[in-house]
């Protein structure tokens, strides 16, 4: 199916979409321009989305298959495409390889997670084969032991390594640990979360000869969102014209035009007719860098961040007071873990470096004075009672805590008592 004008997408969701026809019940029957429309709210969507019954779908779930996302909620849904769908998804996405690196006779091993409905390791390896250049595909998963992945990449040559940044980094630090360096590998493609300069760090160790981009911004909720731009920044990506359409919107639902300005992604995908996706929040920040046609950078999520007593941190202020504080690059990873005793809440740094790391009191202490001084109400509401004084524990990064399903690293714990 090639992509469609969308005018007519507006109109086949609203006569054959219960869920579209009323949300746009008070529009004029023209309405024809994205800022027509009103911005989809995920848990409406979700709500009327479900597998039994939906009121998102456009006809019978007869031809098609079901994946399981998370979306942007954490909490596991359906999304469903049609083969046409499916080959158009692939195939764009196969065509943004290029992009990546990935050349003619490339060996790429496919570390994304399979099975229990995750699209991941299916997509990338459907896209390798629809990509316009001839690769050789290695299904590993990021499912196999790391003890013998490592001379399974070996073995085959591997070149390329497609990944988590967590599986990635997880088998960098084996790699490290067991001396057996898979020394063909020269590209690493990471996908489906952020890659931060302490991975950066770990993964340069492990495997010095290789570059680390990113694969491409896509989702099995949104569709496709943004092919990688080549250069020194893996967060920039532009648009998969005409396959889909990106927008930056500001708090306000105004679409954001200069650059450098953040706001939430939005995205209309233009070949999805079963389960149209327009106007649907992306879950991300992003803003348009000006230096080319649609070219965006990716600045995290949206809402990734967790509330500790009366005080809302980020992943992304935790980040940044590790890498102010963390001069020697000795941290190769990091979560949030909330934890409850006492009757106040408490938050954890939980740090991961390599083995033998000295000094790590002090730099503990350096990454509280850190964070404190980004986020002053923390240390405010610990004076008060609210809170418990920030603490850090130690790990070694194959400690961290991930998504079982995806293998992604889960950035923020929240191990507080629910009942």
């Amino acid at each position: 199916m090639s992509a469609q004008q969308l005018s007519d997408l507006i109109r086949f969701a609203r006569s054959n979409s219960s869920y579209y026809q009323q949300l746009y019940a008070s529009l004029p029957p023209h309405a024809d321009r994205l800022t027509d429309l009103p911005v989809v709210d995920q848990q409406e969507f979700w709500t009327a989305n479900t597998l039994q019954d939906s009121r998102v779908l456009t006809g019978p779930l007869s031809e098609a298959t079901v994946y399981k996302t998370g979306g942007t909620t954490g909490s596991p849904k359906f999304s469903v495409y049609t083969r046409d769908e499916w080959r158009t998804f692939v195939t764009a996405f196969g065509h943004g390889l290029v992009d990546t690196g990935l050349r003619p006779g490339h060996r790429v091993a496919d570390l994304f997670y399979a099975g229990e409905l995750y699209a991941s390791f299916l997509f990338v390896l459907d896209s390798l084969a629809h990509a316009p250049v001839d690769n050789v595909r290695l299904p590993i998963g990021g499912g196999a032991p790391l003890e013998s992945t490592i001379p399974t990449l070996c073995d085959l040559g591997a070149q390329v390594l497609a990944g988590t940044p967590t599986t990635l980094c997880r088998l960098a630090e084996q790699v490290l640990a067991s001396g057996v360096r898979p020394d063909s590998v020269e590209l690493l493609l990471f996908g489906g979360e952020a890659l931060f300069d302490d991975q950066r760090r770990l993964l340069a160790a492990a495997f010095p000869g290789a570059e680390a981009r990113s694969i491409g911004y896509a989702s099995v909720d949104a569709g496709l969102l943004g092919r990688p731009v080549p250069g020194a920044d893996a967060r920039v990506h532009r648009a998969f014209t005409p396959y889909s359409v990106v927008e930056i919107l500001d708090d306000a639902d105004r679409p954001v035009t200069e650059p450098g300005r953040a706001g939430r992604v939005v995205v209309t995908s233009l070949f999805r007719r079963l389960m149209p996706i327009i106007r649907y929040p992306a879950g991300d920040r992003a803003e348009w860098t000006g230096t080319g046609p649609g070219h965006f950078r990716i600045l995290g999520r949206a809402e990734e961040g967790v509330r500790v007593g009366p005080v809302s941190l980020y992943t992304q202020d935790a980040q940044e007071a590790v890498a102010t504080a963390d001069t020697a690059g000795q941290v190769v990873g990091m979560q949030l873990v909330v934890r409850r005793w006492d009757g106040r809440d408490g938050l954890v740094l939980r740090l991961a470096t390599a083995p033998g790391v000295q000094g790590r009191e002090a730099l503990a202490k350096a990454v509280v004075v850190e964070l404190e001084r980004a986020r002053p109400l923390y240390p405010e509401s610990v004076r008060a009672g609210f809170a418990h004084p920030l603490s850090v524990e130690w790990a070694r990064h194959r400690d961290l805590a991930v998504n079982p399903r995806s293998g992604k690293l889960v950035r923020v714990l929240d191990e507080r008592p629910t009942a």
